[in-house]
């Protein structure tokens, strides 16, 4: 096969072609604000509704941990005992014990669905009947999204 003008041509233009429709998807794409990928939007409301959890506690805040919290929820601590929401957040609002503070460190999140794992470490100091008592311990969350807000379905803490 020979080839003439006309094909070179024909390459030419086409190749040009080719490039300006890439030019012109790049600049397009360059000129559309970049799109957060749902997991990222999920794993931030996860850590805010972890920095809620964080409040409600430190708070002893009634309303916050009831929001936050599914009511099939499981609450461990790390000597063993589990709770239901509604004994959870009567130890958490009793003032029988205060928390001077608290701090969430390390912390990873991880989405898988409609599934969200939270783990990190939990440090604080909790005064009761005049003694304040440092605590440092491992915790892992499990929340679940329901509608469109995150809740706690399960917590377990552990020594480290």
């Amino acid at each position: 096969m020979t080839f003439h003008r006309r094909h070179l041509a024909f390459v030419g233009v086409g190749a040009l072609g080719a490039l300006a429709v890439g030019f012109g998807t790049e600049a397009r794409a360059q000129s559309r604000p970049a799109i957060t990928a749902p997991h990222e939007r999920d794993e931030a409301a996860v850590a805010r509704a972890v920095e809620t959890y964080r409040k409600g506690l430190l708070t002893a805040d009634r309303g916050l941990l009831e929001e936050i919290s599914a009511d099939q929820l499981s609450y461990g601590h790390s000597g063993g005992t589990i709770q239901t929401k509604e004994e959870f957040i009567a130890a958490a609002t009793n003032r029988k014990s205060t928390w001077k503070y608290i701090t969430f460190s390390d912390q990873t999140i991880s989405v898988v669905g409609s599934n969200a794992i939270v783990r990190n470490i939990f440090t604080g100091d909790v005064e009761s009947e005049g003694k304040i008592t440092p605590i440092k311990i491992g915790m892992l969350m499990v929340w679940q999204k329901q509608k469109t807000h995150w809740k706690l379905l399960a917590r377990q803490a552990f020594k480290i």
